[in-house]
Protein backbone atom coordinates (compact mmCIF):
# COMPACT_ATOMS: atom_id res chain seq x y z
CA UNK A 1 0.00 0.00 0.00
CA UNK A 2 3.19 2.24 0.47
CA UNK A 3 4.14 1.80 -3.16
CA UNK A 4 0.43 2.92 -4.40
CA UNK A 5 0.98 5.61 -2.01
CA UNK A 6 3.98 7.17 -3.58
CA UNK A 7 3.36 6.81 -6.96
CA UNK A 8 0.06 8.80 -5.77
CA UNK A 9 2.78 11.70 -4.08
CA UNK A 10 4.63 11.24 -7.99
CA UNK A 11 1.70 11.77 -10.08
CA UNK A 12 0.96 15.10 -8.29
CA UNK A 13 4.38 15.99 -7.94
CA UNK A 14 4.42 15.44 -12.02
CA UNK A 15 0.82 17.19 -12.72
CA UNK A 16 1.84 20.16 -9.84
CA UNK A 17 5.65 20.64 -11.93
CA UNK A 18 2.87 21.13 -15.08
CA UNK A 19 0.62 23.85 -13.21
CA UNK A 20 4.05 25.46 -12.42
CA UNK A 21 4.75 25.51 -16.25
CA UNK A 22 1.53 27.16 -16.63
CA UNK A 23 2.75 30.31 -15.41
CA UNK A 24 5.54 30.61 -18.23
CA UNK A 25 2.75 31.32 -20.88
CA UNK A 26 0.74 33.48 -18.89
CA UNK A 27 4.03 35.56 -18.36
CA UNK A 28 4.28 35.54 -21.93
CA UNK A 29 0.66 36.42 -22.81
CA UNK A 30 0.63 39.19 -20.18
CA UNK A 31 3.60 40.62 -21.66
CA UNK A 32 2.72 40.67 -25.13
CA UNK A 33 -1.15 42.05 -24.27
CA UNK A 34 0.87 45.18 -21.99
CA UNK A 35 3.24 45.72 -25.03
CA UNK A 36 -0.02 45.42 -27.85
CA UNK A 37 -2.10 47.63 -25.95
CA UNK A 38 0.31 50.27 -24.16
CA UNK A 39 2.76 50.90 -27.03
CA UNK A 40 1.52 50.00 -29.99
CA UNK A 41 -2.35 50.71 -29.57
CA UNK A 42 -3.70 47.29 -30.62
CA UNK A 43 -5.11 45.44 -27.67
CA UNK A 44 -5.50 41.48 -28.15
CA UNK A 45 -8.63 39.88 -28.10
CA UNK A 46 -7.39 36.80 -26.60
CA UNK A 47 -4.72 37.58 -23.83
CA UNK A 48 -7.77 38.24 -20.79
CA UNK A 49 -9.21 34.80 -21.36
CA UNK A 50 -6.14 33.04 -22.07
CA UNK A 51 -4.82 34.63 -18.64
CA UNK A 52 -7.74 33.47 -16.62
CA UNK A 53 -7.70 30.22 -18.08
CA UNK A 54 -4.18 29.33 -17.51
CA UNK A 55 -4.15 31.06 -13.84
CA UNK A 56 -7.40 28.76 -12.85
CA UNK A 57 -5.81 25.82 -14.53
CA UNK A 58 -2.57 26.70 -12.41
CA UNK A 59 -4.33 27.01 -9.08
CA UNK A 60 -6.51 24.11 -10.02
CA UNK A 61 -3.62 21.60 -11.23
CA UNK A 62 -1.42 22.30 -8.32
CA UNK A 63 -3.92 21.41 -5.31
CA UNK A 64 -3.03 17.47 -5.42
CA UNK A 65 0.67 19.15 -5.14
CA UNK A 66 0.19 21.09 -2.41
CA UNK A 67 -1.94 18.94 0.00
CA UNK A 68 0.87 16.12 -0.73
CA UNK A 69 3.75 18.33 0.30
CA UNK A 70 1.55 19.43 3.19
CA UNK A 71 0.90 23.26 2.22
CA UNK A 72 -2.54 23.50 2.28
CA UNK A 73 -3.26 26.00 5.05
CA UNK A 74 -4.69 24.04 8.34
CA UNK A 75 -5.54 25.17 11.59
CA UNK A 76 -2.87 23.90 13.98
CA UNK A 77 -3.48 25.19 17.03
CA UNK A 78 -4.69 22.19 18.53
CA UNK A 79 -3.19 19.52 15.60
CA UNK A 80 0.12 19.85 16.71
CA UNK A 81 -0.31 19.38 20.13
CA UNK A 82 -1.89 15.72 19.68
CA UNK A 83 0.04 12.60 19.44
CA UNK A 84 1.10 10.95 15.98
CA UNK A 85 -1.71 8.78 16.68
CA UNK A 86 -4.34 11.10 17.48
CA UNK A 87 -3.26 13.06 14.75
CA UNK A 88 -3.58 10.19 12.68
CA UNK A 89 -6.87 10.31 13.98
CA UNK A 90 -8.20 13.44 13.22
CA UNK A 91 -6.31 12.79 9.73
CA UNK A 92 -8.77 10.17 8.93
CA UNK A 93 -12.15 11.43 9.89
CA UNK A 94 -11.39 14.46 8.29
CA UNK A 95 -9.91 12.88 4.94
CA UNK A 96 -12.40 9.44 5.08
CA UNK A 97 -15.59 11.48 6.22
CA UNK A 98 -15.63 15.07 5.17
CA UNK A 99 -12.98 15.70 2.32
CA UNK A 100 -13.13 12.42 0.24
CA UNK A 101 -16.74 12.29 -0.49
CA UNK A 102 -16.82 15.99 -0.93
CA UNK A 103 -13.65 15.23 -3.86
CA UNK A 104 -15.79 12.42 -5.15
CA UNK A 105 -18.87 14.31 -5.62
CA UNK A 106 -17.12 17.37 -6.90
CA UNK A 107 -15.32 15.27 -9.37
CA UNK A 108 -18.55 13.49 -10.53
CA UNK A 109 -19.89 16.77 -11.36
CA UNK A 110 -17.24 18.40 -12.97
CA UNK A 111 -17.08 15.07 -15.63
CA UNK A 112 -20.90 15.42 -16.38
CA UNK A 113 -20.14 19.11 -17.05
CA UNK A 114 -17.20 18.24 -19.30
CA UNK A 115 -18.67 16.09 -21.26
CA UNK A 116 -21.54 18.22 -21.87
CA UNK A 117 -19.30 21.48 -22.61
CA UNK A 118 -17.66 19.00 -24.88
CA UNK A 119 -20.90 17.40 -26.77
CA UNK A 120 -22.71 20.85 -26.76
CA UNK A 121 -19.48 22.87 -28.27
CA UNK A 122 -20.27 25.39 -24.92
CA UNK A 123 -17.78 28.30 -25.17
CA UNK A 124 -16.36 31.21 -22.72
CA UNK A 125 -18.55 33.61 -24.26
CA UNK A 126 -16.08 35.93 -22.19
CA UNK A 127 -14.46 38.23 -25.43
CA UNK A 128 -14.44 38.02 -28.93
CA UNK A 129 -12.02 35.41 -28.77
CA UNK A 130 -14.75 32.87 -27.15
CA UNK A 131 -12.63 29.69 -27.12
CA UNK A 132 -14.23 25.99 -26.25
CA UNK A 133 -14.57 25.51 -22.82
CA UNK A 134 -14.93 21.86 -22.16
CA UNK A 135 -10.66 22.10 -22.06
CA UNK A 136 -10.79 24.28 -18.86
CA UNK A 137 -13.57 21.99 -17.52
CA UNK A 138 -12.03 19.08 -18.31
CA UNK A 139 -8.82 20.58 -15.79
CA UNK A 140 -11.14 21.13 -13.45
CA UNK A 141 -12.36 17.32 -13.46
CA UNK A 142 -8.73 16.50 -13.64
CA UNK A 143 -7.56 18.69 -11.07
CA UNK A 144 -10.48 17.75 -8.27
CA UNK A 145 -9.93 13.72 -9.48
CA UNK A 146 -6.01 14.25 -8.55
CA UNK A 147 -7.29 16.08 -5.28
CA UNK A 148 -9.20 13.01 -4.47
CA UNK A 149 -6.54 10.64 -4.68
CA UNK A 150 -3.65 12.77 -3.12
CA UNK A 151 -6.55 12.49 -0.11
CA UNK A 152 -7.16 9.05 -0.16
CA UNK A 153 -3.17 8.38 -0.18
CA UNK A 154 -2.89 10.58 2.87
CA UNK A 155 -5.80 8.51 4.49
CA UNK A 156 -4.47 5.43 4.07
CA UNK A 157 -0.37 6.87 5.55
CA UNK A 158 -3.11 7.73 8.43
CA UNK A 159 -4.89 4.71 8.85
CA UNK A 160 -1.14 2.99 8.70
CA UNK A 161 -0.01 5.10 11.84
CA UNK A 162 -3.25 4.38 13.62
CA UNK A 163 -2.92 0.45 13.21
CA UNK A 164 0.96 0.97 13.99
CA UNK A 165 2.82 0.52 11.01
CA UNK A 166 3.95 4.12 9.84
CA UNK A 167 4.29 4.56 6.34
CA UNK A 168 7.92 4.83 4.79
CA UNK A 169 9.46 8.42 3.64
CA UNK A 170 7.58 10.18 0.88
Amino acid sequence: MDAVCRAIDRLSTAVGILAAWLLAPLVIALCYEVVARYVFGAPTIWAYELAYLLTGSGWMLGMAYALAKGAHIRIDVLYLNLSPRKRALVDVIGYCCLLLPFLIWVATMLDDRAIHAFRSGEKTGQSAWNPPLWPFRTVFFVSFAMLALQAAAEAVRAILVLVGRAPGAR
